[in-house]
């Protein structure tokens, strides 16, 4: 599936590419195209609106003759369409250039090649009030003046430019194809590394449910093999009935609580939150279990602290980093949490002298369904998600959190929440 989608990433880059080098190389031709002829066409066209009849003879100023290119040749054409003179007179060739010129149209430009020669003409209405030519031939009533110019090195300037263009199109072409398969390949990581994270989620969701629902599934097969039996003399089996079914909905709510965070469609109900009043409440319902698992659960905040943020969040996150203290703590063990100021921010840390977390669990931790020893957990109750979720309440709030833990010594979890709300897209 990747290489398919890689090729066609790779394939569209390409074109992608292509049309970039095209457009540009389309681009640079028709400038100078237009640089190179528009020079041209002002000089013939200036040439051609300043040639006038004095006394029946044909003149040009002498700024206009000397000042724009001698290549440039005047042809005059009568009220029946014949050319019958130029200027200067000499020109050779009168007859080839008088066949070209019979087919411009009045105030158009004509591009013409003949015997490997390229022209330009353009033609322009005579303009002065006397208007009969004296020539050999006898006088003429001149309609148009035609400006002709040759233009071969132009049109060999733009072949070369075209054939540079070209070649560099050709060689382009293979850098072209590896940098669209570059970029493809590096657009294709993230992509990869989503699918196979999704991949892993789901295949860990499946085994999550998978097993409850076989502890639910056996349980119900042996009760229903004594029917006879009354629902104390199934009081064990029952009992393990309800503690799966538990288990199970404390994980799809945690599966509902990421595939909406995944989809973004979990929106934080913001308002004024006081963190050292949620932070009482909190340890407040966990003493109690605390002590029963032979903790002492302390309780440093000695300041106001208030934020802006979702007060559920809060409260779930402070839920889930003391749950897993509590858990993880083999007794007699002692749990801290403290809380202060740091500038626009606060520092909220849980600590505990656990078992510690070994090195090599530590950037796994906010994985989720990870858990470092999965026996303990699932005797524990654990889901593996509980930190993946508070990692995405911190990150929802703008703020950060990190772990530190030492096998042994015991793991602090540490939140650093902005004091005002920072969005993160």
């Amino acid at each position: 599936m990747f290489q398919r989608t890689l090729r066609r990433l790779s394939i569209i880059n390409s074109v992608v590419f292509l049309l970039i080098f095209l457009t540009f190389g389309a681009v640079l031709y028709g400038y100078v195209a237009y640089r190179l002829f528009d020079k041209v066409d002002d000089a013939m066209r200036f040439k051609a609106e300043n040639f006038k009849i004095v006394n029946g003879r044909a003149i040009l100023p002498g700024r206009v003759r000397f000042l724009f290119d001698p290549r440039i040749i005047i042809l005059v054409r009568d009220s029946q369409g014949r050319v019958t003179s130029s200027f200067p007179s000499e020109v050779a060739e009168l007859e080839r250039l008088a066949a070209l010129a019979s087919q411009v149209d009045a105030g158009k430009v004509h591009i013409s090649e003949v015997d490997s020669h390229a022209y330009r003409l353009i033609s322009l209405p005579y303009r002065y009030e006397e208007n009969v030519l004296q020539t050999e031939r006898g006088p003429i009533v001149v309609k148009d003046v035609i400006a002709v110019s040759i233009v071969d090195s132009e049109v060999a300037l733009l072949r070369n430019l075209f054939m540079i263009i070209v070649s560099g199109l050709v060689i382009g072409m293979l850098i072209i194809i590896m940098a669209g398969y570059y970029l493809a390949r590096r657009a294709m990581v993230p992509i990869q590394a989503a699918w196979e994270k999704q991949q892993q989620f789901v295949a860990d969701a499946s085994h999550e449910l998978r097993t409850p629902l076989a502890v639910i599934k056996s349980n119900a097969e042996l009760m229903l093999r004594h029917p006879d039996h009354t629902i104390e003399d199934e009081s064990i089996r029952v009992t393990n009935i309800v503690r799966e079914v538990r288990r199970m909905t404390r994980l799809v709510a945690d599966l509902l609580t990421l595939a909406r965070a995944d989809a973004n469609q979990s929106e934080l109900q913001l308002g004024a939150v006081s963190l050292s009043e949620l932070v009482d409440a909190v340890s407040e319902q966990f003493k109690p279990l605390a002590q029963l698992e032979g903790h002492t659960l302390t309780v440093a905040v000695y300041e106001q602290l208030e934020l802006v943020g979702d007060r559920e969040r809060l409260y779930q996150l402070l839920v889930i980093l003391l749950d897993n203290a509590v858990k993880y703590t083999p007794p007699p063990g002692h749990i801290l949490i403290t809380g202060v100021r740091q500038g626009s921010h606060i520092l909220l840390t849980v600590e505990d002298s656990g078992q510690g977390i070994p090195p090599e669990d530590l950037p796994r931790v906010f994985d989720r369904f990870y858990r470092g020893d999965k026996a303990r957990s699932r005797e524990k109750g654990g889901t593996g998600l509980g930190l993946a979720i508070a990692k995405w309440i911190v990150e929802k709030h703008g703020g950060k959190i990190w772990v530190e833990s030492k096998v042994g010594v015991g793991t602090k979890f540490s939140v650093l929440l902005p004091v005002k709300f920072i969005k993160r897209v």
